[in-house]
Parts: structure tokens; sequence; C-alpha cells
């Protein structure tokens, strides 16, 4: 397998349509990478400029050390599966994984042992003599992966391969890629909109917007530390928690306290030494808190709480989830999403105190929305 980096990579389109910004990013060897971000903040596009089908605007990309900028897409030793799988409807599922090696005049006795050996990889060696239409959305999805795997390349490429699966399949679908990487020993670099999906395949997360990347993590470190409160947002569901206030200064602490002095309070928190610290820079000046649904809790179930952490709510809208409840509440001009214990009494209308867990709270400034803590 082999490394894959971009340095200063750019991409603008006619029209001056910025879609890429001076992307810089090392994928190791063996790692499996996640691009994430909302629809149009170019993570495809950077998938295509690896694959060579979009052409670089500007920066340089290379593949196992070699500069591929002028390289021809068949010649980069790459692997891509698509979206839409791409298989043709008129061969069956053995020609559509020997396809590719066909044209590379491979001889006949090793695309055999090779479209073999993928498809019991995949477990679909049942599937060879059947057509497309003949089979479900995961096993075309498989067959796409296995035409991918016959070509043994350096790295493999895949842009959204998911998203066309129902939800139940896609979580299952996820496990196999996973498996598949662990047995394969694969550089891989993944696209996707969905978090849920970055969190729990990748190595680490490249979250990017606009063009822009804002951070390149592991999924604990994004979650734990987020640089700015687009990340902190984007990652973790339900997203988290986003409130405006002051941070001030009151009986020897430093507190956080919604709204801001023109404007009535609903309640103030207490900032922990690890986070006043941070945040004592910023007294007297609006901020916004961040605090995740796991990080909000009802207090018959917290018992021990400070008190200056506890904020009285109004519950809005209570769901069942089966292992947890979700709450969601308002206080003063503040909407709150919790997920709480199932055994929590909480009614829909009632007033209820929750308890703020300060020490994993996030503050971030108001204007450049970069993390202060």
């Amino acid at each position: 397998m082999a490394e894959v980096v971009l340095k200063s990579v750019s991409k603008v389109f006619p029209g001056n349509v910025q879609a890429v910004n001076e992307a810089s990013i090392e994928v190791k060897d063996k790692e499996f990478l996640v691009l994430v971000g909302p629809s149009g903040c170019g993570k495809s596009t950077t998938l295509r400029m690896v694959a060579g089908l979009e052409e670089i605007t500007e920066g340089e990309i290379y593949i196992d050390g070699m500069l591929v900028n002028d390289i021809p897409p068949k010649d980069r030793d790459i692997a891509m599966v698509f979206q839409n799988y791409a298989l043709y409807p008129h061969m069956t599922v053995y020609k559509n994984m020997a396809f590719g090696l066909k044209l590379r005049r491979f001889p006949k006795k090793e695309i055999d042992e090779r479209v073999r050996e993928a498809a019991s990889i995949l477990g679909i060696e049942e599937l060879l003599d059947r057509k497309p239409k003949a089979l479900s959305g995961g096993q075309r999805q498989r067959v796409a992966v296995g035409r991918a795997i016959v070509r043994k390349p350096k790295v493999f490429l895949f842009d959204e391969p998911l998203s066309n699966l129902d939800a139940k399949l896609r979580v299952q679908m996820r496990a196999e890629l996973q498996k598949l990487h662990t047995r394969l020993q694969s550089t891989v670099v993944y696209v996707t909109h969905d978090q849920v999906e970055a969190m729990t395949m990748g190595d680490r997360i490249v979250v990017m917007r606009d063009g822009n990347i804002l951070q390149v993590d592991d999924p604990l470190t994004l979650y734990d530390h987020p640089v700015n409160r687009f990340v902190a947002g984007f990652i973790g569901s339900p997203p988290m928690n986003f409130i405006d206030g002051e941070v001030v200064r009151r009986n020897g602490g430093i507190y956080f306290r919604e709204g801001t002095e023109s404007s009535e309070s609903a309640f103030s928190v207490k900032l922990p030494e690890r986070v006043a610290a941070k945040a004592e820079p910023h007294v007297g000046t609006v901020v916004t808190l961040g605090v995740r649904p796991d990080d909000i809790h009802d207090r018959e179930f917290a018992q021990d709480a400070d008190p200056e952490t506890v904020v009285r709510t109004t519950v809005d809208v209570v769901e069942p989830m089966g292992a947890e409840i979700i709450l969601y509440l308002s206080a003063g001009a503040a909407s709150l999403v919790a997920r709480v214990d199932v055994h929590t009494k909480a009614k829909e209308l009632q007033s209820i105190d929750m308890v703020f867990d300060m020490e994993k709270a996030h503050l971030f400034e108001k204007e450049s929305e970069v993390a202060i803590t």
C-alpha cells in the first residue's frame, strides 16, 4: 500500500468558484482517512483530484512518493468506488469484477483467481452468475467493492458508497468495510457527509467546510477538543447545544451568564477551574457556551452535583428511544437537547432541574467561533 500526500491543493471552477482551498493532507500507509463535511464543502472534489478525475488548479499530489499531477487516472494505481456503484447492467457479477483486469490484459487464469478470491472475501461467490438487476442494494455495493479489490491497488477511494442504502444496511456495511480494511491492510480515503459514518470508521477524520480544512484528528479528539464551533456542532449526534451569553466574575469565581446585560438572564453556571482559567481573559464579553446532550443530566440522577451548575428548564418534547430518553428543553432564550436516563420522570410542559457537566463544557468566541476551551 502507499501514502497519499496533498500539498496546498486547490481547485477553482469557471466563474472563480473556489471548490477546494489549499488543502494539505497526509494519508498514512494503511490508514483509513475520512473526509467529512456538508454538501458542497469540497470533499468529493478533493477525492476526484486524488483519483485524477478532476484537474488540479494549484498544488501537488503524491501517491507512494510519486508526483501524480500529470499522470492519468489509469496509471495512478488507485481504485475508486462511487455512490451509484457504476456496474454494467448487461454483464454478470463475474464479468463486472473481471472487466478492469481484462482491459489491462491480465492472463485469464490470474483474472479468475483474483475474482474468486475477492468474491470469497466479500461472501458473494453464489452471485457471480447474476446480473446487477437481480441483486439487492447491499449486494451491488459488495460487487462494486469487489471490482476494486481485484485490482489490488495502492489506494482505495470511496465516494459516499453507502448513501443509497437503507439505515439498517448502512450500519451493516460500515462494519463490513471496516473488517475488509483490517483484512486487506489497505490505504483508504473515504468521503461521506454522515458524521456517524466518519466517527465509527475513520482512523482520522478531515472536517471540511466551504473548501477549507478546519481540523484533522482522530474521532475522539475531534469530539472532545473541536477547534471551532462548526466542528463542535458537526461532530456528535444529537449535535452540541450552543448558548450565547457573557463571561462574568462573581463571588470570587468565573461564571457563564445566559443572555446579555441588556436582556433578562434565565440562568448562570459556574465554570470549573480548567475552563475558568481560559475564560478569564474574556470576562465582560459575549461568548458561546457549548454543552453536549450527553453532558446535561436530570438532577434526580445527579444528586451530588454542584448547585451552581443546576439549570431550571421547561420540558418541550420527550422522545423515548428505548435505551435512553431525548429531552427537548427551554431555558430563557436557549433551546437545549439532553440525552438522559431512560427512567427519568420528565413530562412535557413541566419544569425540571438539569445539571450541566461544566468540566466537559466548551466556550467559543462569538464572532470568530474559535474555541476558547
